[in-house]
């Protein structure tokens, strides 16, 4: 199969890598001198240093010829048609509107490929979930979907086991996905609950915050496993508000991703926990990251949506309060132990 990776980040490269173990892949990314310093030293130094790139995957700043890569033959079949090409955007969130608009310009064509995208957010300035902004900007004319779960870049490049959900509607689009990428040690589940693997994948980011910094103010393992709990419970809160399954939260992208990205040392949301918790401002943390951690994108945008469908979510609040409110982080934690009790299975 011929597949193309629209961003040459860390997890976009690493799902690069696994998957030119059996496919031919074609990674594009915004930086031209990058992309070609990538083909001829065969490494991503600026975000997955000391991981070679296989033969069969070829990188390019190119984007009519990553799309023509993985174009897909002329068919009169219309959007219901699947074929083995594949198109995965590897961007963050605030980074997919601008990757639909540019595949918009050929999406008349009939050789446009399936799309999955691989961001966990929300849209800031619209709180739109990924799935909306692809709707918003190509409509139903392509087949597309989500492919989410408990995933850290590094692991998935060394080659180290590790099992997503492809979330989306169209039945023929996830039989194709799994196909193409469930195999040696990358295990593919699908799902037809996009609104609930979206919604696990983003506010899990916000919760990893919090426990980063619970973490970091040294509260030890109880009061971390109690936001996590107590987290899912919000998730799920949230997503069924928004249209999702609850039982879609004790999945991977639910239970899987909350749980890896509050406890792994990988997590840079974790990491923006731990640095408020040492007195660092945002801006600093942020810097000294050098990555995207899209729960501080998200945390905004999850609040103002979960008062408009008066969703209570305390944990995501305080996080909101602790990034964009001054509120101390010290004060944060304290508003989240000082809650009034109540019965587990009502409200957090």
């Amino acid at each position: 199969m011929k597949i193309t990776v629209l961003g040459a980040g860390a997890w976009g490269t690493a799902l690069a890598i696994a998957l030119a173990k059996r496919h031919e892949v074609l990674l594009w990314g915004r930086d031209a001198a990058a992309l070609h310093a990538m083909q001829r030293d065969r490494e991503n130094k600026p975000y997955l240093p000391g991981f070679a790139l296989p033969p069969n995957l070829q990188c390019s700043p190119d984007f009519d010829a990553a799309l023509a890569h993985a174009a897909a033959p002329p068919s009169n079949a219309g959007a219901a048609a699947h074929t083995d090409t594949l198109l995965i955007a590897a961007s963050s969130v605030s980074g997919l509107r601008a990757i639909g608009d540019r595949i918009a310009a050929h999406a008349l064509r009939p050789d446009v490929p399936n799309l999955i995208w691989l961001c966990k957010g929300l849209e800031q300035d619209t709180h739109l979930l990924p799935h909306q902004i692809v709707r918003e900007v190509l409509g139903d004319r392509i087949p597309a979907g989500a492919l989410s779960g408990p995933s850290f870049a590094q692991e998935v490049a060394r080659g180290l086991p590790c099992a997503l959900t492809f979330a989306g509607t169209d039945a023929g689009l996830a039989e194709l996905v799994v196909e193409a990428l469930h195999g040696e040690r990358l295990r593919i589940y699908s799902s037809d609950d996009l609104i609930g693997v979206e919604v696990g994948g983003a506010v899990k980011n916000i919760l990893a915050i919090a426990t980063g910094a619970a973490d970091g103010l040294a509260l030890g393992l109880n009061a971390r496993a109690a936001l996590i709990t107590r987290g899912l419970a919000e998730i799920t809160r949230f997503g069924v508000a928004l249209g999702a399954r609850a039982e879609t939260f004790t999945g991977l992208s639910g239970m899987g991703d909350l749980i890896l990205t509050c406890t792994g040392d990988l997590s840079r949301n974790r990491k923006v926990g731990l640095g408020l918790a040492q007195g660092k401002p945002l801006q600093q943390i942020e810097t000294e990251l050098g990555h995207v951690a899209e729960g501080v994108r998200c945390a905004r945008a999850v609040r103002a949506l979960a008062q408009k469908h008066g969703v209570e979510m305390p944990i995501s609040d305080a996080v909101a309060s602790a990034l964009f409110d001054g509120l101390p982080v010290e004060e944060m934690v304290t508003r989240l132990l000082a809650r009034e009790p109540r019965e587990e299975n009502h409200r957090a």
